[in-house]
């Protein structure tokens, strides 16, 4: 039978972690309190941390962001996206694009029938 943890993150009793996912105490503190269907969240997290602000892993001050950013993921009152970070699908389409219905075209195709 799983380990259960009451998931901070999803605010609910889920099964855990094996082991912790890393040494450390933060690795012991998201290995008590989050679950495994929560830390299957931050990879895709991560992924979008370090590109939106374009960290290089190498750099310690970069890994030293990307852990306060997971830290504030499973703990944090909500998370939080990256300042200025918009969805995909809440970007602007251009007008007309993936319209239907709406003006016709000029260029026709369905207006009325010419005069001859």
């Amino acid at each position: 039978m799983a380990r259960m943890v009451k998931c901070v993150k999803l605010g609910r009793e889920l099964p855990g972690l094996d082991k912790p996912p890393f040494p450390g105490e933060l690795g012991k503190r998201i290995y008590e309190n989050i679950s495994k269907q929560a830390y299957d969240m931050w990879p895709a997290q991560s992924t979008l941390i370090i590109n939106h602000y374009g960290l290089n892993m190498a750099d310690p001050e970069a890994r030293k962001l990307l852990r306060e950013q997971m830290e504030e993921f499973f703990f944090g009152q909500e998370a939080k996206m990256p300042e200025g970070w918009v969805p995909e699908s809440d970007t602007p389409e251009p007008a007309g694009a993936g319209a239907k219905g709406g003006s016709q075209s000029s260029k026709g195709g369905g207006g009325a029938s010419r005069k001859k």
